[in-house]
């Protein structure tokens, strides 16, 4: 991101930056978001269908929420600030991941072990697999957006955006998780020992890319109904206008 004067952010002032955008963004988004990514990562080691071909953890339950908010931001702050989101969320998730871990060795308690004793795995799996088609998604959505020069507010340029973008980083995201939790790091004996073939995870990547973006269909009237809300009260305008570049800026404030 940049401002208006098209100065670089630079490291001092990005806990500034990071505190703008947290006061800007309404406070029950971010939670929201925290609370789902922490839940994907719990549910992701609780396995629900495994056949030869393909196998279902628990986390496709949540897994699409986190990517409906993302949508919302990217559209609202610019892809940056979904990026900044996805960031604080993924270092709750590795303080989440440390207190497990530490609490599965300081009491030596079987049925706490099985629970808490692997999950760094999962959540390490997780923050590589989240952030990385986070990303994607983000500027995914920002690049088709800029097609619809004519009405970027509409229906038509909202779902364009939210639908692909939701397909590709969702496919991503699930390959990546499990490539990771589930066929990488059970080689290491303190891992969650859960294995899954690659069949399994290419078919699963796959067919949960395309249930997550049913989701994404039956709730995106919700998410464009947030975004013209949003825009009509001036949510984060002081935030966009003063760390936006001024092109972004005019086009998410237009």
């Amino acid at each position: 991101m940049k401002n208006t004067q098209g100065s670089g952010i630079s490291p001092k002032s990005l806990p500034a930056m990071t505190a703008d955008f947290l006061k800007a963004l309404p406070i029950y988004v971010t939670v929201v978001f925290v609370i789902d990514t922490l839940l994907m990562n719990f549910l992701a080691g609780i396995t629900l269908v495994n056949l030869p071909w393909i196998a279902v953890n628990a986390a496709i339950t949540v897994s699409w929420i986190s990517f409906i908010i993302l949508d919302i931001v990217t559209k609202r702050f610019g892809p940056e600030a979904a990026n900044l989101l996805s960031v604080i969320a993924a270092v709750s998730n590795t303080v989440c991941a440390l207190i497990c871990f530490a609490a599965s060795k300081i009491f030596s308690n079987p049925s706490l072990d099985l629970i808490l004793g692997g999950q760094w795995s999962v959540f390490t799996a997780s923050t590589i697999a989240f952030i990385l088609s986070a990303i994607l998604n983000n500027y995914i959505n920002a690049l088709i957006g800029r097609l619809f020069t004519k009405d970027p507010d509409g229906k038509l340029a909202y779902v364009a955006r939210a639908f692909i973008s939701t397909f590709i980083s969702q496919f991503a995201d699930n390959f990546l998780f499990l490539f990771f939790a589930f066929f990488l790091f059970p080689m290491i004996p303190t891992a969650l020992q859960v294995t899954w073939t690659m069949p399994q995870i290419l078919v699963y990547a796959a067919v949960c890319a395309v249930i997550e973006l049913l989701s994404e269909v039956i709730f995106s009237p919700l998410g464009y109904v947030v975004v013209k809300r949003w825009k009509e009260r001036g949510v984060g305008s002081a935030f966009i206008e003063k760390y936006c570049v001024k092109e972004t800026a005019n086009e998410i404030q237009r």
